[in-house]
């Protein structure tokens, strides 16, 4: 989970100063936590607690209004509603890692992936992208190779992964679709060699470069064991202390080297 969380902090600087580069400071003065964090660690929240995910996230959404939300949660958070609103875009996949970790089983992943989805992105192109990005999480945690993982998303959700990010790269541009960013950042982890290779490779696609890295870095954690410790420090350092709090101890119960 924290894997996620340290892609989208790296991730915020390049949202709209894209750079088709994997050389660029990992961190800077302007890295900040983003609703793609928020909302993460608000469903880490409910996991944890069992207080109805709608229920957080409008708590969250509450606690954090400048998050950077999209127009229609902003509506949705705000109003006296609980109802989805159709959405097929990619924020249920950046915000679903902790279920991808939580759970031990790929049914009951996939499932719990649909439950917290289609509260609000009830389109099948949003359930899609949060139960592609949970199952990889899920596949890598528990041994699965690249191919093995790729086979699978191919096979169960017809993402089609076959271009190497170089070919990627040079004409992506920035997309807030589900299908227009989950398969980019998935090539984006199964082209990398470690961690922070997995994160500078999903933000040197441009694009929407924090729900990207952050929906790759969910998957790195797991397929690489773990974040590094100076990565991890200074992903600390920007949560503040309830975000921190929750984050360590799900990380805790759940991340074990993970």
């Amino acid at each position: 989970m924290i894997g996620a969380i340290a892609g989208d902090i790296i991730g915020s600087v390049y949202e709209f100063h894209n750079i088709k580069t994997k050389d660029f400071p990992l961190f800077s003065g302007r890295s900040i936590f983003t609703d793609d964090s928020i909302l993460t660690i608000a469903l880490a929240d409910s996991i944890m607690t069992g207080v109805s995910y709608v229920d957080s996230m409008k708590k969250f959404y509450h606690w954090y209004p400048q998050g950077g939300y999209g127009g229609s949660f902003h509506i949705w958070a705000r109003s006296e509603g609980s109802e989805p609103y159709n959405s097929w875009g990619n924020g249920a996949a950046m915000r679903i890692s902790p279920v991808g970790y939580a759970y031990n089983d790929l049914d009951t992943v996939l499932q719990k992936a649909k439950e917290f989805t289609e509260v609000t992105h009830n389109h099948p192109e949003g359930i899609k992208g949060g139960q592609a990005t949970a199952a990889a999480i899920f596949l890598s945690r528990t041994g699965k190779s690249k191919i093995e993982i790729k086979e699978f998303i191919e096979t169960r959700f017809q993402y089609d992964l076959s271009k190497h990010v170089d070919d990627i790269r040079p004409t992506y541009k920035f997309h807030d679709s589900s299908q227009g960013t989950v398969p980019q950042a998935i090539r984006a982890f199964i082209d990398s060699i470690d961690f922070e290779d997995a994160i500078r490779t999903a933000v040197s696609l441009g694009g929407d470069t924090d729900t990207l890295a952050c929906i790759t870095g969910g998957i790195a954690q797991a397929y690489y064991g773990g974040v590094p410790e100076k990565i991890m420090c200074k992903v600390y350092e920007i949560l503040d202390e309830r975000l921190g709090k929750i984050t360590k101890e799900f990380m805790e119960k759940f991340c074990e080297n993970k």
